[in-house]
């Protein structure tokens, strides 16, 4: 077996070139959502602009490396790769730094580093290498629980970093998962304990009991009438009556304050403007002004004067939506789109199993990052504090968003190999 020698030439360069379109929107936008006329030039280091300069060239340098690296590397150290991530998680609970009420930075003597960026790629890499491994099939109950304990462990550690967000991400492993096997089930489940969860706090129990209880009645007709049948179908009505009922309790004792508040807003029975509503209020005003073209680059009224809070990260998608209108924010999400395709396709090219699932992985965990973070800039999804991939601004999430898509990109490089 001989590899093709010229890495670069078999490198997928479509993918390559949307990269570097979202990091480069990503700084123009960021510049424009702290631009200070003292501060005008954009190689000002003090500034947020000058900053995110300097990680993306380093990320660039970064993902130069990535190209050069064996891809069996990536293989043989996925394990050890999936232990760092972990004891780094641990660590910043040791001695972690608090931001915005989560305790999930390490001060690294100015730089501040999030390990839970970077966690996912060590999770994709160690679920890729499991999964891939002889003799797993997904049908077994036990690769089930081990694959489940993979991804469950850090993202319970990220939990008690109260960074609620960051651990959702890891909801994304479940597209992964149905692509190697896991029934379909399992995702409509989850479809309707959400949408069951969201009904229960906006509409009285009783009505949706009795609802469910009609449900009950003509499913009871429909079936065959055997005990076992009609056995199932009644302890299924109490499990989602008692779920029902368990929700006020839930909402109530073990979600925190602002996330009740947050949830609130988004289902309507609250509409603090001044409080927990005032950032995504303030964020479509923004991205509603901008109309059809965009008032133009620096001309964002919301944007200069600061109306919008965290929008250089969480909240950057209403600079673009306000500074360049609905024209803008096609092209955006037209890009990001372009890079799930892309990433899909480049998945099921590949001849490895390994690098088929991680770049599943990859492709999940940016549309999880891309779905929620413009939910919540357009009040779709409660604001959980998650960066939009490559555009919104922060060292750890653009470094690690360019190591997660390169460390595909080089396997895919290497799919070409001649027997």
């Amino acid at each position: 077996m001989r590899e093709e020698r010229n890495i670069f030439r078999n490198i997928d360069w479509i993918l390559v070139f949307l990269y570097l379109a979202l990091v480069v929107i990503g700084w123009i936008n960021i510049y424009a959502a702290v631009y200070n006329e003292q501060h005008g030039s954009i190689l000002d280091f003090s500034q947020r602009y000058g900053k995110q300069m300097v990680w993306i060239i380093t990320s660039i340098v970064i993902a130069l490396i990535l190209l050069m690296m064996d891809p069996k590397v990536f293989t043989a150290f996925s394990y050890f790769f999936y232990g760092i991530s972990v004891l780094s998680l641990l660590v910043v609970l040791l001695i972690g730094k608090e931001v915005s009420g989560s305790k999930s930075w390490i001060d690294l003597g100015g730089f501040d580093l999030q390990p839970s960026e970077f966690a996912k790629i060590g999770v994709n890499l160690a679920v890729a290498r499991y999964l891939s491994t002889l003799n797993i099939r997904m049908e077994d109950f036990r690769t089930k629980v081990n694959t489940f304990m993979l991804i469950g462990i850090p993202a319970i550690l990220i939990l008690f970093q109260d960074d609620t967000g960051s651990a959702l991400v890891f909801s994304a492993f479940i597209f992964v998962l149905y692509r190697e096997g896991l029934s379909g089930n399992v995702l409509i489940i989850g479809a309707l304990v959400i949408v069951l969860f969201v009904v229960a706090l906006m509409i009285n129990k009783w009505i949706i009991i009795s609802l469910l209880g009609v449900v009950a009645v003509v499913w009871f007709f429909l079936i065959k009438k055997n005990r076992r049948d009609v056995i199932s179908l009644l302890g299924l009505f109490v499990l989602v009556a008692g779920f029902v009922y368990s929700v006020d309790f839930a909402f109530h004792n073990v979600l925190e304050d602002h996330q009740k508040q947050r949830i609130n807003v988004l289902i309507g029975k609250e509409t603090d403007l001044k409080g927990a509503g005032y950032n995504v209020n303030q964020s479509k005003i923004a991205i509603g002004s901008g109309r059809f073209f965009g008032k133009g680059f620096l001309e964002g009224t919301q944007t200069k004067y600061n109306f919008v809070p965290e929008q250089s990260t969480d909240f950057i998608f209403c600079t673009v939506g306000e500074e360049h209108g609905f024209v803008g924010s096609v092209i955006v999400i037209g890009l990001f789109v372009g890079l799930f395709v892309r990433l899909v396709n480049a998945a099921e090219r590949q001849r490895s199993g390994f690098a088929r699932i991680y770049g599943y992985g990859v492709a999940s965990i940016l549309f999880i990052h891309f779905l929620i973070n413009i939910g919540m800039t357009i009040g779709l999804a409660p604001v959980i504090g998650i960066p939009l991939p490559f555009i919104s601004y922060g060292g750890s999430s653009v470094f690690a968003f360019t190591i997660l898509l390169f460390i595909f990109i080089r396997m895919d490089a290497n799919r070409l190999q001649l027997v």
